[in-house]
């Protein structure tokens, strides 16, 4: 029997049609079963993320609705929590602390690793010595031991003391324990942490294209207009950037004024950091439900300070690959 050849052709059509369809199929499945190996790796990170961070946020977003003493079960009270901070003097004291804090300390800070990068972007020999030495501090800053040896140092019998009188000048000022003097002695801790931006601006530094000062300095341009010119423009991102990280830390800062105090905050409130009022509260006093409202607090003002900077940063910030 002779068949027609199209007749043939359209069978082979549809064989592979078929066959085409067979493989598409199994291509599927084999990509849907590496999505699903992907989502398995995956999966403890979700769940971490769920049960340590997602859930204990939105539950102490409930438990800032309500009265809870860690003991009992939380009483429903709406918003009287956010209305008792402003009626609360030791509240309003840990803003004012903190706000003084943060607005000294993170531009001390970024001027003065700014100031060391430049410094070691000069070709030093030893480069990468002088880096670790200078990043050590922001290693050890944070810790409980940094925090004693820093209260022992201001103490009245400190280093510090200690050196005024080689120069001839007597103190027995405990720094630490002054109310005036404590919270400054907290800043100039922070600004000894200057290791992590400084190799951050260390790293913008040497990306800034060097032909720009070699045309600087041909048509006769100094150091310093050079600095204002070219250096701080382009840096300016690096500037922005360091400056988010360090504001952010800023204002979650707790453990050296936890330390200094003894956990009171004192004296007289000096240092009662934001950070070290909601754990008092919610650790000493069982006020869970006050702490709670006080994190979101703190929350809500870090977003806002972060969303001003960022629609600020239009004006003073610029990049390189923008043409203005």
């Amino acid at each position: 029997m002779i068949r027609n050849p199209e007749n043939l052709a359209r069978i082979d059509a549809k064989e592979t049609e078929q066959d085409t369809k067979r493989a598409r199929g199994f291509n599927l499945s084999a990509q849907g079963k590496e999505n699903l190996t992907g989502y398995l790796f995956l999966l403890p990170w979700f769940a971490g993320l769920i049960l340590l961070t997602a859930g204990p946020m939105f539950g102490s977003l409930y438990l800032s609705f309500t009265r809870f003493d860690l003991i009992s079960s939380p009483v429903w009270i709406g918003v009287q929590n956010y209305l008792a901070m402003l009626q609360d003097p030791r509240w309003l004291s840990a803003v004012r602390v903190t706000l003084i804090y943060v607005f000294f300390s993170v531009p001390l800070k970024m001027l003065f690793a700014l100031a060391l990068a430049l410094m070691l972007n000069r070709g030093l020999r030893g480069l990468s010595i002088y880096r670790a030495v200078y990043y050590v501090p922001s290693l050890l800053g944070g810790s409980v031991a940094i925090a004693i040896l820093w209260q022992q140092i201001f103490d009245a019998n400190g280093l510090v003391n200690q050196v005024l009188g080689m120069i001839g000048i007597k103190s027995t000022t405990s720094w630490i324990s002054s109310p005036n003097y404590a919270l400054g002695t907290l800043i100039v801790l922070a600004v000894w942490q200057f290791g992590s931006p400084m190799i951050i601006f260390l790293a913008g530094l040497k990306q800034i294209p060097s032909e720009y000062y070699e045309a600087a300095t041909t048509d006769g341009a100094g150091k310093i207009y050079q600095f204002w010119r070219i250096t701080l423009p382009l840096l300016t991102p690096i500037v922005f950037f360091n400056m988010i990280l360090q504001m952010i830390g800023a204002f979650q800062a707790f453990t050296p004024a936890f330390i200094v105090s003894g956990g009171t905050g004192g004296p007289i409130d000096s240092t009662l950091f934001y950070t070290l009022y909601i754990y008092q509260e919610g650790f000493g006093n069982l006020h869970m439900g006050y702490a709670s409202a006080m994190a979101w607090v703190l929350l809500v003002a870090i977003a806002l300070f972060t969303a001003l900077a960022f629609l600020t940063s239009r004006y003073w910030v610029f990049y390189q690959d923008e043409r203005r």
